[in-house]
């Protein structure tokens, strides 16, 4: 992991260096309680008490730390998650404690404002640990669980797809099941050819190391209700034969995005302790371009029996989670969330920053986008217009798995997601885009945690 676990520690009273919030209503005053060389340091800062500010305030107490620091939020009373992300990023290595009230919600933009992707290049330049220390002693634990499981999230998906082939997400499961008391199971190759027809012919033409496979977590009571998360395992989408453009490839190592979120999510949620029955599922595969590649035109069957025409080989994940969904159906859960990096359509709608939620059922959506927006993390609710189903036709199948009118893109893919959800369950599917081209206080460029807080908490919520 990229990102320390103690960056949150109680506060027993050990030396820190206070650190005062102010916004641009409040710095007027706050300045008069000032001396004068300590609001000429301000000054020379330029510090005006914006959002995102940070000042460095010399301290004439010389049995202090010898300076404080001061910064920019827009409301002091009502913190986010990002407020102390910028001094997290900006202030020197040392320990620190907020000068007149909790942290709150803002612990975990400390904790990510602190990530760092150095797999491959060392950050000679970053600063040591900035340490936060505060008396709420019980949310420790939880905000600590949350920002490494986004940065495990930006972890998977900042690694190219060289190394964070499938064979690598299956190891990632591994860790998480042996670290967490989970069971694992596994289906690789040409044996996916009867049980997981369309994670097989996706994945079929990548070469061995990056040979296809499905795999499974399972943990808790099985007396407790049963949920089951689904993840999008695309560890690189060259578009098949209906081959990207350059442009178009240069990301693709993100498209295993949805597995990167399920992954976590599903350890979040071990580490929680919540009282389900969990199953996590990622179709995990590679889609190349070979001899053995699968055809626009071809026809696929599907462990639900369905069969498919392929319109596009680069509407690829819809194909693979059609698999796994229906799986996870076969257990009648209580709920089925997925997540998938699934259409460009979304990214227009809804641009980088909101995923795309899709559901079943209001209540449940209601519940993911309330958590989101508590959380600083809220998706925003596309329909699943049953009228649109019909473009999904197909004249010799019975569905394609692309339509050609160009409207609804996102939906429409939500629509043949549906065709294999079991009957009356409740799910949910995140289109999520799992990258930020631009960086953000707490959130870097790069791999992305898009409805990950919204998802674990309305589970929270839901099953304790």
């Amino acid at each position: 992991m990229t990102i320390a676990n103690d960056l949150i520690q109680p506060d027993r009273g050990q030396d820190a260096i206070a650190i005062h919030l102010v916004n641009t209503d409040s710095f007027e005053s706050f300045a008069k309680s000032l001396s004068g060389p300590q609001r000429a340091a301000l000054n020379a800062q330029k510090f005006t008490g914006g959002g995102y500010q940070v000042g460095i305030v010399p301290d004439g107490d010389k049995d202090s730390a010898g300076w404080f620091a001061v910064g920019g939020v827009a409301d002091p009373d009502d913190l986010s998650s990002w407020c102390l992300a910028k001094l997290a990023e900006k202030l020197p290595e040392g320990t620190y404690r907020l000068a007149d009230r909790p942290a709150g919600p803002a612990m975990f933009g400390w904790m990510t404002g602190q990530y760092r992707f150095t797999r491959y290049r060392e950050d000679k330049d970053a600063e040591g640990p900035r340490v936060l220390l505060t008396q709420d002693v019980a949310k420790i634990e939880l905000v600590t669980a949350e920002a490494q499981a986004a940065s495990l999230v930006r972890d998977l998906v900042n690694t190219p797809a060289d190394d964070m082939g499938p064979a690598a997400l299956e190891a990632e499961a591994e860790r998480i099941a042996k670290e967490n008391e989970a069971s694992i199971t596994v289906t690789r190759g040409d044996a996916l050819e009867k049980g997981f027809p369309m994670v097989h012919a996706v994945g079929r033409a990548a070469e061995r190391k990056h040979a296809p496979r499905l795999i499974e977590l399972e943990w808790g009571d099985e007396s407790h209700p049963k949920i089951a998360i689904v993840g999008k395992g695309v560890c690189f989408d060259s578009g098949g034969l209906d081959i990207k453009n350059s442009r178009g490839m240069l990301l693709m190592k993100k498209d295993m995005g949805g597995a990167a979120h399920a992954l976590a999510l599903s350890e979040l949620i071990m580490k929680a302790g919540l009282k389900v029955r969990l199953h996590c599922v990622v179709p995990a595969v590679e889609n190349a371009i070979a001899g053995n590649s699968f055809r626009p035109g071809d026809v696929l069957s599907s462990r639900k029996g369905l069969t498919v025409e392929i319109g596009n080989t680069d509407a690829e994940g819809r194909l693979i989670l059609g698999d796994a969904l229906t799986l996870a159906s076969e257990r009648e859960p209580d709920l089925i969330l997925d997540f998938a990096t699934l259409t460009g359509a979304a990214r227009v709608a809804l641009g980088p920053d909101l995923p795309a939620l899709m559901a079943r059922r209001d209540q449940t959506a209601e519940q993911l986008i309330s958590a989101g927006k508590a959380h600083d993390d809220a998706p925003w609710r596309l329909p699943l217009p049953g009228e649109y189903a019909e473009w999904l036709k197909s004249d010799i199948a019975d569905t394609n798995n692309t339509h050609t009118n160009g409207f609804a893109g996102a939906s429409v893919a939500g629509l043949f997601l549906d065709k294999f959800v079991g009957e009356d369950i409740d799910w949910a599917h995140f289109d999520t885009f799992a990258w930020r081209p631009t960086p953000k206080p707490g959130r870097s460029k790069g791999g992305a945690a898009l409805g990950l807080r919204a998802a674990f908490h309305a589970l929270r919520g839901r099953y304790g």
